[in-house]
């Protein structure tokens, strides 16, 4: 049976009518729901494009001088700065700047608090949805305020890289407590799977332990001072953190954003003469040899959001879809791997390329600990057979290393 769009759920998502092109069904116990086509997408079509209905950048990646967007994440540097930055050369000069498409000029900062926007219509949003509860003012370098406390007690126990952040939980209470309809919202949010435990194959969140009952205990004790709502009374309980944790843990969808990356792809559309061509692309090498040596693989304004629609989409270990943001914002493309006849599943992946390369028992791993059941995709039917034993890249790390890391901080959700 097909799950109806919320009006709301309708506006997240372009271009045109949504409900023409997918739906969501309730599939079984076990899986839940998944997203099926209505039409025949190609490979290489855009199935839907969607906004999250709450975004945040993690805290480390703003610590570290990634400067995006508080609102779209779009990424603030121009082509230049970034790459500058990346690579360490202050001096560095980029050819055929006019591509970057960052335009500084427009950026707006909130009066109140200095958080940067790329745009008015950003700022405007935010103050809308939920900065008039998160701003804080003159209190922003104030170690004491609540939400400061908040975010550095997330940066104590969760060392990057991030895959999530508490900020994307203060700005759902956020949302809510702003809201003139606070039953949309929680209506909304309420579509999202927010299992701490899968009990049918005994799995629990691996951030959900007993070892990690102190930090979470901290880091509700801290969202309960910073945010407390007496209509959101049940997201502050014991339980309700943890459904919340849970909720962001399994559904957020990483976002990443680049205006160097921009620049690039739009250096490779230029139509050049050979010579020129060439010089372009070794030049565009070196840069990224540069960049390697100075700041590795770590290029990005990261974070995460809350998306509708995607997190409708089952997992697969061969997915016929993925996701991108092609627009250097939050807005998610979705586009079809393969061709996808009406009716069939839309599925993506869960894991990256490089964990999709490893073995069965590998993969279920990594399923199994961020979220919560074990797949039964095609590959993995036809591994069945294969050895319970995790990919030779893995085996360095496992055993006692693995097990003192997970004692002593919070790792990826």
């Amino acid at each position: 049976m097909a799950a109806p769009l919320d009006d709301m759920f309708s506006r997240c998502v372009d271009p045109g009518n949504a409900s023409n092109c997918v739906e969501v069904r309730f599939i079984d116990n076990v899986k839940g729901k998944g997203l099926f086509a209505k039409k025949l997408f190609k490979k290489g079509d855009t199935i839907f494009i969607e906004q999250p209905l709450v975004c945040a950048q993690f805290l480390w990646n703003a610590l570290y001088k990634y400067r995006a967007c508080d609102y779209c994440l779009r990424a603030l540097e121009t082509a230049e700065e970034n790459a500058r930055r990346l690579c360490g050369l202050p001096g560095l000069s980029l050819p055929y700047p006019e591509l970057c498409k960052v335009r500084p000029e427009l950026h707006q900062a909130c009066p109140h608090c200095q958080v940067m926007y790329c745009s008015s219509e950003c700022k405007r949003a935010a103050w809308e949805q939920y900065h008039r509860v998160l701003c804080l003012g003159p209190s922003r370098e104030d170690p004491d305020h609540p939400i400061n406390k908040l975010q550095d007690a997330w940066r104590n126990v969760h060392y990057p890289p991030e895959t999530s952040s508490i900020m994307l939980m203060a700005r759902m209470v956020a949302v809510v407590k702003q809201a003139q309809d606070k039953g949309r919202w929680q209506r909304l949010f309420s579509h999202f799977c927010s299992r701490a435990a899968n009990e049918q194959e005994e799995i629990a969140h691996k951030l959900l332990g007993e070892k990690f009952q102190g930090q979470l205990a901290l880091l509700r004790n801290l969202l309960t001072t910073a945010l407390y709502d007496d209509y959101l009374s049940q997201w502050f309980t014991p339980e309700g953190f943890r459904s919340l944790f849970a909720l962001v843990g399994t559904n957020g969808q990483g976002i990443g954003t680049s205006s160097l990356s921009q620049w690039v792809h739009a250096c490779d559309a230029l139509e050049l003469p050979h010579q020129q061509r060439e010089q372009l692309d070794a030049f565009i090498d070196q840069l990224y040899k540069d960049i390697d040596k100075e700041t590795g693989d770590f290029l990005n304004c990261e974070g995460s959001g809350l998306y509708l629609l995607q997190s409708s989409c089952n997992h697969s270990c061969v997915p016929n879809a993925e996701a991108s943001f092609p627009d250097n914002n939050f807005l998610l493309h979705l586009s079809a791997l393969s061709d996808i006849r009406p009716g069939e599943e839309i599925c993506i992946s869960y894991l990256d390329c490089c964990q999709r390369d490893r073995s069965r028992h590998s993969r279920h791993k990594i399923l199994r600990e961020n979220y919560l059941f074990v797949c039964s995709c095609q590959k993995c039917m036809s591994q069945m057979d294969d050895a319970d034993v995790t990919s030779e890249d893995e085996d360095e790390g496992e055993g006692e290393t693995e097990g003192d890391d997970m004692e002593d901080e919070m790792t990826d959700v």
